[in-house]
Order: structure tokens, then sequence, then C-alpha cells
């Protein structure tokens, strides 16, 4: 054992992933057949939306879900919209506060984006349509921004943190 988890198991902290999960997905591709006719012109207008929610499930057990929301339009066409959550079980203990509220709001979220990444990229490829590669998302700056948005007194009620971008191509 590390020094590093030495120390945190003298502490009475803990940190573990007991589950990771696809909780809800779904795919639509409603100009299907005729946006696979677009050829070199595939320019598509993408908006990104993503949220985050915690769901306390035992003594230091916590279900983080995160929602992500992907819609591609082309032209006046929706060439696609993809909603899922990737959602994990994490064993969370002895940590307090602000510590806590991070591990909830920023760390957990960031193990869980590269599950829900691979996943839109999946389906989007199985639709028929082109590769769609989602940027990677620096979750303490999310988590920063929302702590701020909270503290402004304009704050999410729910205690979820959203992030909307919108990209241009793909």
């Amino acid at each position: 054992m590390s020094e590093e988890q030495q120390a945190g198991a003298d502490s009475g902290r803990r940190f573990q992933i007991q589950k990771l999960y696809l909780k809800d997905v779904s795919f639509e591709s409603p100009a299907a057949p005729g946006i696979f006719g677009s050829g070199s012109d595939w320019q598509p207008q993408i908006s990104f939306q993503l949220n985050t929610e915690h769901n306390q499930v035992g003594d230091t057990l916590h279900e983080i879900v995160l929602g992500v929301t992907v819609t591609a339009q082309h032209g006046e066409r929706t060439a696609f919209l993809v909603e899922l959550k990737q959602a994990g079980l994490f064993d969370i203990a002895g940590f307090e506060g602000e510590e806590f509220e991070h591990m909830l709001g920023s760390y957990c979220p960031g193990i869980l984006y590269p599950y829900a990444r691979a996943a839109v990229g999946d389906l989007v490829q199985k639709g028929g349509l082109p590769q769609l590669v989602l940027q990677p998302i620096n979750f303490d700056v999310v988590y920063a921004q929302q702590r701020a948005r909270q503290q402004g007194g304009d704050g999410d009620a729910a205690g979820g943190a959203a992030a909307d971008s919108t990209d241009t191509a793909h």
C-alpha cells in the first residue's frame, strides 16, 4: 500500500467505484434516410447539454447520474438527437463540506464522462452518420462555475451542475 493510500485509510477516507452503468439512452434520427445523401457537405450545427444529479442510496453510497443531450441540425432538419444518462454508484466516506461537494460535483462526473462520450459516439455511428467526437470537459471548471452561480443567488435548486455549449461542425 502506498503512503497516500495508507494516509487515506488512516484518516477514515474512502472512495470506491461500486458500479458504472448506462441508466437511460435514446437515439433518434428523424430525417433518416434522407439525411444520408448529404455527402461531403455534412456540416451539422451541434448543440450539447450536460447536467448531473446526485442521489444518496445508502450511508456512504451515492449515485451520480451524468445527463448528456446532443442534437445535430443539418440545415432545417434534425439529423439526430441523443439523450443518455450515464450513472455510477460511488462509496464515499470521510470527506466533509466543500471537499465532499467537489467529489460529487466534479470528481465523479469526470469519471463518468468518458463512458458517456463513448456511448454517444457509438450511437451516432450506429445510426449511419459520420463519427462524432465530443470534446473533453474540465469538470473542475464546470463545478467552479456552478458554485459561483449558486453563491450569486441564481443557482440551480436541484443542485445539479449544468454546462451548455454549441459547436458548429463535426
